[in-house]
């Protein structure tokens, strides 16, 4: 296992991280199981954005027997109301759900605590000013969180947090899809020479951030590698092509400031097939191949949420819309942290109109305005 140290801290990752987002299903025993295996090869970033007091408990039993291994990211405006999960600011839930996480998982600090899930702009800007952040430089002058992380799917919000001295560690949603976008010369972009020009398609906006990244030494840790698998099944990739896990767990170690890739990891047989990645050839990480070979249609009818279709009148963030949409369908049930994603979006698909302004502007096709009805529909807001 290789290890990465988070920015000015004294603190080494492993670069391959345990998501323990599907401990939910998991028993006490089978929950130590995979955590003693965890231990056993190296892995000893953990985190926990999870709410649910099962888990809570089970992973705090598990990692109290060696509690020095652990780094963890743990996770605060992240609460347990009515039997499921609410991300929320309002104090006078944040501060027991934080102080539950503590207790549950059996120990008397955190060496991240993350602002949990900030995604718009104006939140974030918020938070900075008012008592939940307040409340988190607190638990930091107590020693009870060592260092302040955030935790984001949007890289504007990313870009400003980078900026911010204050936070020395983002964990943001990375993968060749949420990164890659058209060519400025959109006409060009199915042109073979083009399109396979050193993966020439990162968003302005994801390189800005790398950058800044470096240009501060603030950290990233990846979340969502694979895009919830869809990128590891050829139906559902918007390249038209299927990626391994290799290949994304590469292509978010190579970007600048990532230091690890947290992977839902279900069982011992999941863990031991990623950690394949830590002797793989350089051919088998070579994800270039895959993505620059990719048939020219690829993209066409499949939102890669580079957001030409920007600005919405209704201010809608199309691009966020699709990508929770895309995460949501794959499932039978849709996971309840992608519905409070969604439900704190700003402006939700069923503010369309149906203008079709921002279909004109799509490079690939896409029919965004039956996409929304089918969000609507799924998300039921």
């Amino acid at each position: 296992m290789k290890y990465n140290q988070i920015g000015k801290t004294n603190y080494k990752v492993s670069e391959i991280g345990f998501g323990a987002e599907w401990m939910a299903e998991k028993n006490d025993d089978e929950v130590e199981k995979l955590v003693r295996h965890c231990e056993k090869v190296g892995v000893n970033l953990l985190d926990c954005w999870m709410s649910d007091p099962k888990v809570r408990s089970s992973l705090g039993k598990a990692i109290n027997k060696n509690r020095e291994h652990w780094i963890i990211q743990g996770h605060i405006g992240s609460t347990w109301q009515k039997g499921q999960y609410v991300r929320t600011r309002e104090m006078d839930k944040v501060i027991p759900a934080f102080e539950d996480l503590l207790k549950r998982l059996q120990t008397d600090y955190i060496e991240f605590g993350m602002i949990h899930y900030v995604d718009e702009v104006n939140e974030y800007k918020e938070i900075m000013q008012n008592e939940f952040i307040d409340y988190v430089r607190h638990l930091k002058q107590e020693n009870i969180i060592h260092h302040i992380g955030i935790s984001t799917h949007n890289p504007e919000v990313a870009l400003l947090a980078a900026d911010n001295s204050e936070i020395e560690l983002i964990m943001i949603s990375l993968n060749p899809a949420f990164d890659m976008m058209p060519p400025v010369v959109l006409d060009d972009y199915f042109e073979k020479d083009k399109y396979a020009e050193d993966l020439g398609g990162i968003q302005p906006i994801r390189s800005q951030l790398y950058q800044k990244c470096l240009d501060t030494d603030t950290s990233i840790t990846v979340m969502k590698g694979f895009a919830g698998g869809r990128l590891l099944n050829k139906d559902d990739s918007p390249f038209d092509v299927a990626l391994t896990p290799i290949h994304c767990i590469h292509y978010a170690l190579t970007r600048p400031s990532a230091k690890s890739i947290l992977v839902g990891i279900n069982d011992v047989e999941e863990l031991n097939g990623v950690l394949k990645y830590e002797t793989a050839s350089e051919e088998e990480k070579d994800y270039s191949k895959i993505l620059t070979t990719a048939p020219k249609h690829s993209f066409l009818g499949k939102c890669t949420y580079c957001g030409h279709c920007a600005p919405c009148p209704m201010e809608i963030n199309i691009a966020m819309v699709n990508k929770l949409y895309d995460l949501a369908e794959i499932h039978d049930e849709i996971p309840s942290s992608i519905q409070e994603h969604y439900n704190n979006l700003e402006s939700h698909a069923s503010d369309c109109f149906g203008c079709k302004k921002c279909e004109t502007r799509c490079p690939f096709g896409v029919e965004i305005i039956e996409v929304m009805k089918k969000a609507n529909a799924l998300f039921g807001k």
